[in-house]
């Protein structure tokens, strides 16, 4: 069982910072200075939600075995998603979408390693595209382990674990 930080220490405020900060980036779409934000080795991934009895013991498709997921992304692919936004192929988000990304419930619990932390937090996304009369939300779980580099602390691990088992969005070319 991990330590939970209390909300007065210090590194349970920088992580809530470091939250706020990637959703503004995100907001808007500074792609390439969220970019930043990540470790080298970063690992995303959004399991697919699968509905099962109460004792089958899992709600998201298992790591292991055949799992499927709807992300599941490294620096190089998240990299190359980036700089497909940039070409006429993005017809996803081409116009961009307008983007508003609430993150709230952040808590933070010591790392495996002295220099991360575990962090959990719930996220709301709402994105309207166009003149699309309906916007979309998306409501998510996220554990993400936060790696401290020099002074700055950087997204290692992400796992998005949405509320809905089938996405009601016509696509999710965004980040959550």
């Amino acid at each position: 069982m991990r330590k939970a930080l209390p909300f007065n220490d210090i590194r349970h405020l920088q992580a809530h910072q470091f939250l706020v900060d990637e959703a503004y980036l995100l907001d808007a779409q500074d792609y390439d200075a969220w970019l930043d934000t990540l470790t080298d080795d970063v690992r995303y991934v959004m399991p697919v939600r699968v509905t099962t009895a109460r004792g089958a013991g899992f709600d998201a498709a298992p790591e292991r075995g055949p799992g499927m997921a709807h992300f599941d992304e490294d620096k190089y692919s998240l990299r190359q998603r980036v700089a497909r936004f940039a070409t006429e192929h993005a017809w996803t988000e081409d116009p961009p979408s307008r983007l508003r990304h609430f993150v709230t419930n952040v808590r933070t619990f010591e790392g495996d390693e002295d220099a991360e932390l575990f962090v959990e937090s719930a996220e709301l996304l709402f994105r309207s595209r166009g003149d699309v009369n309906e916007s979309a939300l998306v409501s998510c779980g996220r554990e993400d382990v936060l790696r401290r580099c020099g002074d700055d602390w950087k997204l290692a691990r992400r796992k998005i674990f949405v509320d809905e088992s089938v996405l009601r969005m016509q696509n999710l070319a965004v980040f959550l």
